[in-house]
């Protein structure tokens, strides 16, 4: 190889290190207590690579996803699935989700009725959570229900 031909390789490999460094971080997060679940395995590995105008990261979390920078959308599988709750409950694409909204824009909804059960934090500010729900419901209705299904308020305070 040529001297010239060398210096080229050497620019362009650190070039290429130096595009793909500027991709973005990884985004750090913690495991679920049932990450390991290999339901959790068989949802990860569907996980798209955008979602709702934001690009997947890197995570350092087994069965987590995040998209966007900084970060719009996280995920998280591996979760004991919730008891009854007063939240809002939504059904979307035959996935229920329990909705936090005590810290709107800043939205938690968590799976019901799933096991394991996954939780998606999302900023509403970046992305429309009704476009995040319906893309990870198709993924998460992939877990094993367990039955639970929201109510609505009114059937759910009727026996009181």
């Amino acid at each position: 190889m040529t001297r010239a031909r060398r210096i080229l390789a050497s620019v362009l490999a650190v070039t290429a290190a130096a595009g793909l460094a500027g991709c973005g971080s990884t985004v750090s997060m913690q495991p679920a207590p049932a990450a390991n679940d290999p339901a959790c395995a068989e949802v990860s590995v569907l996980l798209p690579g955008s979602l709702a105008g934001q690009e997947r990261r890197w995570t350092d979390a087994q069965a987590t996803g995040a998209w966007g920078e900084p970060a719009a959308v996280l995920f998280t599988c591996g979760l004991e699935p919730p008891g009854p709750s007063t939240l809002p409950c939504q059904t979307v694409n035959g996935v229920d989700w329990i909705i936090d909204e005590s810290e709107a824009p800043k939205y938690r909804v968590t799976s019901f009725g799933r096991v394991p059960a996954v939780e998606v934090y999302l900023d509403n500010d970046v992305v429309a959570s009704a476009e995040v729900l319906d893309s990870l419901s198709l993924i998460v209705s992939r877990l094993p229900a367990d039955g639970a299904t929201c109510l609505d308020r009114v059937n759910a305070t009727a026996d009181d």
